[in-house]
């Protein structure tokens, strides 16, 4: 399996050096010459547990990793920093499956991914005998930064720093990455957007005088945002584990088709779920929910991905994005794997901030449905649901519970999955603006506290483990100065 740029087939790589890059040197995004199908059926893929199926997806992928090298990066990722054995659980609430993918050390689902991708990267590393340290550098809306901190704090031969919207996540995001431990992070803080962000860290992923600057000095530029395709690939798991699931326990028949429903502002968490649809998983529609930053609903809807709109801060910050990096990677397959005609697209959206695509690349989205929730409507299908079941959802999990909702009548019976992306606790003070009236001037400590109360389940550990932790990174900049603080983080 061989891997080449969205913007340029002639650049082929295997999945290490993929993996170790992030980024291809043109801006472009890795892709796998040929998505590949199962190659067990889904009644032997149903009697696994979750890391079983995970080789057996990973290793359609990652296929230069030697058995034991794979099998050894999933035992020591889905291990006991899960608090659950199931890894992934469903709850049934309401009608539909909530997948809860935030069973992991940060409580959000980029743990999924981001768990493993440091063991994959050390051992790229080894298989292509890299001498230079690798430095992580990442962009969050939220919950990649936190995740990636955890699982590359102190890993020997790394440097991870992630970049942050100052005033752009929520107080337990925040807090969960400036307590972070771990002698070889840096968490800094933007005036600016997520975008701001983003585009900043890819600035320097193409600045190739700069790479080479730093390779001088011993380093590598690597990075743990989805553009990753070791963070990519993870993903695809949970989405046939939680199929599985609902086969092994009965609840649908061999080869019966589901819905997905996934709230999304980067498109990464989606395409995982593209991608196991073309893998072989019976889907029927993708649903891609969006908040009121919907550059990506209207995308689906009329062809036309337009940036240049104002950016909008809501409650659900993770998917606060007008840039969506992932969505390169479809526009890559809508194109019919045309590189050239992909290229030109980014090229239209550097260049102008906006691109449209076909008709026959339109039509190529059939598979798709699309749709959005304001806050407002947000935060009262946490009410509602609540109210309904008992069950609560965080901010974004509500975004796709809402959307789903007011589109059922158009789906035709299947079963639905709802991604549940991160714990009601992560957003507390949202959620409990939602379910209580005298939530306002209550600080978020008292109101997770009264969170556990209402929705009788436990606080997390990992916002036990912030309570009292001391703050040790305060770093803001301004997003001129990116470069010039990794170089400092280098020095």
């Amino acid at each position: 399996m061989l891997y080449n740029s969205t913007r340029n087939k002639n650049l082929k790589l295997p999945a290490s050096l993929a993996i170790l890059k992030g980024l291809s040197d043109d801006g472009g995004l890795f892709v796998p010459q040929e998505i590949p199908v199962f190659d067990r059926t889904l009644d032997e893929l149903k009697e696994l547990d979750y890391r079983e199926l995970a080789y057996e997806i990973m290793k359609l992928y990652f296929d230069d990793f030697t058995e034991e090298e794979l099998k050894g990066c999933i035992a020591s990722a889905y291990d006991e920093k899960f608090d659950t054995p199931e890894i992934a659980p469903m709850v049934y609430a309401g009608k539909v499956y909530y997948l809860e993918l935030f069973h992991g050390k940060t409580i959000a689902f980029k743990d999924m991914a981001l768990s493993i991708l440091p063991h994959l990267l050390t051992v790229s590393a080894k298989k292509n005998d890299v001498k230079e340290e690798i430095v992580i550098l990442t962009a969050t809306s939220g919950d990649t930064g936190k995740a990636a901190l955890a699982g590359f704090a102190d890993v020997p031969g790394t440097r991870i720093m992630v970049f942050y919207p100052k005033d752009g996540v929520s107080p337990i995001q925040k807090l969960q990455m400036v307590t972070q431990t771990g002698a070889n992070t840096s968490v800094v803080g933007v005036n600016g957007n997520f975008d701001d962000c983003q585009s900043g860290v890819k600035a320097i992923f193409n600045d190739n005088a700069f790479k080479e600057e730093i390779r001088q000095k011993g380093f590598c530029f690597s990075s743990a945002n989805s553009i990753n395709i070791g963070r990519l690939v993870p993903q695809i798991v949970y989405y046939v584990y939680a199929y599985c699931r609902l086969l092994k326990d009965g609840r649908i028949n061999t080869n019966d088709r589901i819905n997905i429903c996934v709230p999304t502002g980067n498109f990464g968490n989606i395409l995982a779920a593209y991608y196991a649809k073309r893998m072989g998983l019976p889907v029927n529609k993708l649903i891609c929910a969006s908040n009121d930053n919907k550059v990506l609903f209207d995308f689906l809807k009329d062809g036309v991905y337009d940036k240049n709109r104002p950016f909008i801060l809501t409650c659900s910050p993770s998917m606060d994005i007008l840039i969506s990096s992932n969505l390169e990677r479809l526009i890559y397959h809508l194109a019919g794997d045309d590189d050239e005609k992909c290229a030109l697209l980014m090229k239209d959206l550097s260049e102008k901030g906006r691109y449209e695509i076909d008709d026959e690349m339109k039509q190529k989205l059939s598979g798709f449905l699309e749709g959005y929730a304001t806050q407002e409507e947000t935060l009262a299908e946490i009410k509602r649901l609540y109210d309904e079941t008992g069950y609560v959802i965080d901010t974004h999990t509500a975004v796709a519970s809402r959307v789903y909702n007011s589109l059922k009548d158009t789906l035709t019976g299947e079963e639905t999955i709802i991604a549940s992306t991160a714990s009601p606790y992560k957003f507390a003070s949202s959620v409990m603006k939602a379910l209580s009236n005298d939530s306002a001037g209550k600080d978020d400590m008292t109101l997770i506290d009264e969170l556990s109360s209402i929705s009788n389940t436990e606080i997390p550990q990992a916002v036990i483990e912030i309570k009292n932790a001391p703050v040790r990174h305060t770093t803001v900049i301004e997003k001129e100065d990116m470069k010039k603080t990794v170089t400092g983080f280098l020095s």
